[in-house]
């Protein structure tokens, strides 16, 4: 009876010790799956973080298209390499997402293959999808604010180009206008070359004696020399000798023998201009 306990007892004993085996083994199994996992859940983590830097880093790209908007309030002009600026930072940007998206992708197969399924993790993962979607919207509506830029900077240099075409047509007609005001027509000659001229003619006297030289009131442009008052204001007569014939203000003017030329300096052009014609004989 005694043997047959302890044989019992025995068997008793050897069963816990293999179910204890069992158990010791599937503990173990466990205990590597756990650490397994959660490896796989670190990696997915550190996954997630890399991408939201990326995401946080894309932000900042919206700033050089809103330093141009602000640059055609403030100056009403793009220029080309501000353009272009905007364009290879948008491409940036553009690029960025792309590769944000395969990082997205890698990640949900690397998770599937794993067959990890955490729901916090998929709930990134989905946050995740719609910032990029945001961003990508955002290079959409970036595009768009340049190109209208550009529209409008077209429209303003073709004002731009209107406007500098009107003032210098308005400057050129003041030009002319200044030009008309200030200038003079000379002529200087002996009595004889006026009188050929048409410009003099002797009245008076007697058996040609006492006559006296009038001005004929005929002028002939193509024989004067133009002068412009505001830029000049001396006339060289080439003679020793000279007097004004034509109605200029006395006190406008003045004749000064220089060496041996007299000269007319005149001394209130605006005066002086007021007598279109100036006449001078010599000798």
């Amino acid at each position: 009876m005694r043997g047959v306990a302890v044989f019992l007892l025995v068997a008793v004993v050897i069963l816990l010790l293999g179910a204890t085996g069992v158990l010791f083994r599937r503990n173990e199994k466990s205990s590597a799956d756990y650490a397994q996992s959660q490896t796989r859940y670190n990696e997915a983590i550190n996954a997630i973080a890399e991408i939201q830097d990326s995401l946080f880093a894309i932000t900042a790209g919206d700033s050089a298209v809103g330093a141009l908007s602000q640059g055609l309030r403030t100056e009403q002009t793009l220029t080309e390499p501000q353009t272009r600026q905007a364009l290879e930072q948008i491409a940036a940007i553009n690029s960025s997402i792309g590769r944000t998206k395969v990082k997205i992708r890698a990640l949900e197969e690397r998770l599937q293959k794993s067959g990890l399924k955490v729901s916090g993790l998929q709930r990134m993962i989905t946050t995740l999808k719609q910032d990029v979607a945001q961003k990508e919207t955002m290079v959409t509506e970036l595009n768009g604010r340049v190109d209208s830029l550009q529209v409008q900077v077209v429209g303003l240099q073709g004002q731009v180009q209107q406007s500098q075409e009107t003032i210098h047509a308005r400057d050129q007609t003041l030009e002319e206008r200044r030009s008309e005001l200030a200038t003079i027509y000379y002529r200087i000659g002996t009595q004889k070359e006026l009188k050929e001229s048409g410009l003099i003619m002797s009245t008076g006297g007697f058996l040609g004696m006492g006559k006296s030289v009038q001005l004929t009131g005929h002028v002939d442009e193509s024989q004067f020399t133009r002068l412009d008052t505001d830029s000049e204001t001396l006339v060289h007569t080439q003679a020793a000798k000279a007097r004004v014939l034509s109605a200029q203000p006395a006190s406008s003017y003045e004749l000064k023998l220089e060496g041996e030329e007299m000269e007319l300096h005149i001394l209130d052009a605006r005066e002086f201009r007021k007598v279109k014609h100036l006449i001078i004989m010599t000798g």
